[in-house]
């Protein structure tokens, strides 16, 4: 068997020494090997870069008709059926080339404006700034019936129901920058312990700590409200008790109290 020869980029014959090659030719046998690596030389086909979507292909996009609410306070709003379908929930929805209109007529009307305005504005209003939140000329400085903290807390209930986990933490972020009334915070809670789920601690510790930090003194001002909220919503009891328990236990674990984990009163036995 003749000596094969390989050829690398184009570069002289290197002499290889002998190499048994089954089912070979009687003729000298040349490899190609390329840049790639690839027998042959042969080299792949450059990937072509993937087409970019503007706005305009969204604005080009189908209208859909979104009717809000139900009643004599249902309203008909529309939005681009390609900027709708980044919410997974509405994606499913228009999956059929037919659906034309979908009714919420559970969710609130300025909450589904202000996805849609982040939908096409990445943000809503009042927007955030270096300093707090945007003034809202509308909106009194201090929150004192809930009104503000319940606009970013439908915004988040709603964005979690429509798969839409930016805006869910964009709409969280702006909670915490509203200066409010312990009446608020309890009409707040309210709506966090009835509208989301036991699982979600995103939005319930900040709650039950908020209170568990606070309660003392903020039950006074709540005209009997934190009472009503606590036998109305057990886990919102439990919550804040647990916060309370254990900011205690770390507080004694830190003063090396030895009684820790142990029951401090000893009770008689019952002959």
């Amino acid at each position: 068997m003749a000596n094969p020869q390989v050829q690398i980029g184009g570069s002289q014959p290197i002499d290889e020494g002998d190499i048994e090659m089954e089912g070979g030719n009687d003729g000298a046998e040349v490899i190609e090997v390329g840049e790639s690596g690839a027998a042959g030389g042969a080299t792949e086909e450059e990937e072509k870069p993937a087409q970019r979507v503007t706005f305009v292909d969204y604005l080009k996009s189908p209208m859909v008709e979104l009717l809000i609410g139900s009643g004599e306070a249902q309203t008909l709003l529309t939005a681009h059926k390609a900027l709708l379908s980044k919410s997974p929930f509405f994606a499913e929805k228009l999956a059929s080339s037919d659906n034309k209109r979908i009714e919420l007529v559970d969710d609130d009307l300025d909450a589904v404006s202000c996805f849609l305005e982040y939908l096409y504005t990445g943000e809503y209003f009042p927007h955030k700034l270096a300093t707090g939140l945007e003034p809202d000329p509308s909106a009194p400085k201090i929150d004192d019936n809930g009104s503000q903290l319940l606009k970013h807390a439908k915004v988040y209930t709603l964005a979690e129901k429509l798969g839409m986990s930016a805006l869910k933490s964009l709409s969280h972020s702006k909670i915490h920058l509203i200066t409010s009334t312990a009446l608020a915070e309890i009409a707040y809670a309210r709506y966090v312990y009835q509208h989301t789920t036991r699982s979600d601690l995103t939005i319930r510790k900040p709650v039950a700590s908020f209170w568990g930090q606070r309660s003392h003194v903020l039950r006074h001002e709540t005209e009997g409200s934190f009472r009503d909220m606590c036998l109305e919503f057990p886990e919102f009891a439990f919550d804040v008790l647990s916060f309370v328990l254990d900011a205690e236990e770390r507080r004694a674990q830190r003063r090396g109290d030895e009684e820790v984990g142990k029951s401090a009163r000893k009770r008689a036995r019952g002959q």
